[in-house]
């Protein structure tokens, strides 16, 4: 089901996080900000700016990066990378379609950078889509934004002495979704599969389903051990045990709206239940408010089977 409009104030800055601010907005908006740096150990980081968080990994052979935010913001990521390695970035991953993680593709890949995605990345990015949350269409993006390189399930990129592995998850956030592992570094990113902290969003017009994110959550814990640095898509670096929390409150709100919607309740009636208050004042403070989270879960959730003809 597409999802319906949502209230006016959550479009307007949900609208702005995933796709960028635009119009006289967008100058201003992408002054202000500055991309900062956190050093993971063994040549991998996490930078931060405005969109998703990008991951790095530096060394002799140049540059892999995971995620690309905004592509007014490639300068400003170009000169925190410089601070990481004289090489050029060989290396782009996409960790799905959003503009918010895939904005810079194509001032990066001008330049050099060889983009590698899930094929449904590219299959998205090339065809107009629309968001449902958004009620908006975005339109294709140019060939040079584009992925070149795609893959139905895992690939491996052999580079600074790392084996880095880039994993699709079944459809969870969107229906291209992968997680990046650097197994030598210990550190993995979640892309968009984990906001930390925060309710998550999924993207229904893109395939996305709350049930999906609940299964690469545990995908996550899975590759993960109680010293792996998880890089989420939006929130503060993180770690396994706090992505089983994420998962723990995820499945605990599938499991009371899931059993209402099977009782025949409505939206608006489980809405009126409140059935994530308890949970509110920790995980409901991020884009995506209570009631906006609720009706994405819903919404995203089976319903009783119809009963038969007599």
């Amino acid at each position: 089901m597409v999802l319906r409009l949502l209230a006016i104030g959550f479009v307007w800055v949900f609208s702005s996080f995933v796709l960028g601010p635009s119009g006289p907005a967008v100058a201003q908006g992408f002054d202000d900000v500055e991309i900062e740096t956190l050093d993971l150990g063994h040549g991998v980081s996490m930078l931060t700016g405005q969109g998703g968080n990008i991951g790095v990994l530096a060394g002799p052979d140049g540059i892999l990066m995971v995620d690309d935010q905004f592509e007014p913001l490639a300068p400003k990521i170009r000169r925190a990378l410089q601070n990481l390695s004289d090489g050029p970035v060989r290396y782009l991953v996409n960790t799905h379609w959003h503009g918010d993680h895939s904005g810079g593709n194509a001032a990066f890949s001008r330049t050099g950078s060889v983009i590698l995605a899930h094929e449904q990345v590219r299959a998205r990015m090339s065809t107009e889509q629309y968001m449902g949350a958004l009620d908006r269409r975005i339109p294709a993006s140019p060939d040079a934004a584009l992925p070149v390189i795609t893959f139905p399930d895992e690939i491996r990129v052999h580079v600074n002495g790392e084996a880095v592995r880039i994993l699709h998850v079944s459809p969870a956030h969107t229906d291209g979704d992968s997680i990046v592992l650097f197994p030598d570094a210990n550190v993995l990113h979640m892309g968009d599969t984990y906001f930390n902290g925060m309710y998550p969003f999924f993207d229904g017009s893109s395939g996305g389903s709350v049930e999906g994110m609940l299964a690469a959550l545990n995908l996550g814990i899975s590759l993960a051990d109680d010293r792996t640095r998880v890089i989420p898509g939006h929130g503060p670096i993180s770690n396994r045990a706090e992505l089983l929390r994420s998962r723990n409150m995820l499945a605990a709100v599938i499991e009371r709206i899931g059993r209402e919607k099977l009782k025949g309740a409505s939206e608006n009636e489980v809405l009126e239940g409140r059935p994530t208050a308890d949970l509110d004042g920790a995980w409901g403070r991020g884009v995506l408010k209570p009631d906006d989270f609720v009706r994405l879960v819903y919404q995203s959730l089976p319903g009783p089977e119809p009963r038969a003809a007599n």
